[in-house]
């Protein structure tokens, strides 16, 4: 129990450490991987489907959609909105 303990712990440390140097882009798309596995085993468990398909197809759809996201950031900042102000 206590190696198991440090052995997570330390995957952790180490895991959370390596994402100080990413861009904008790579969080995001990272972030959409990670919540897509994580929906998509979610999904599988309670649709009694396969975790492992599950996880690769949360994945697959995460990493989509975090990088649409990210664009859609970028190009929000680059165009402001327009008004309609006559001043």
């Amino acid at each position: 129990m206590k190696t198991t303990f440090i052995v997570v712990t330390s995957a952790s440390v180490l895991f959370l450490s390596a994402c100080t140097g990413m861009s904008d882009t790579q969080q995001r798309t990272l972030s959409g991987a990670a919540i897509g596995t994580a929906a998509g085993v979610g999904i599988g468990a309670l649709t009694g489907g396969g975790l492992l398909w599950g996880a690769a197809g949360g994945a697959a759809v995460g990493t989509i959609g975090g990088y649409v996201y990210d664009q859609y950031e970028k190009d929000k900042t680059k165009t402001p909105p327009k008004t309609n102000s006559t001043k």
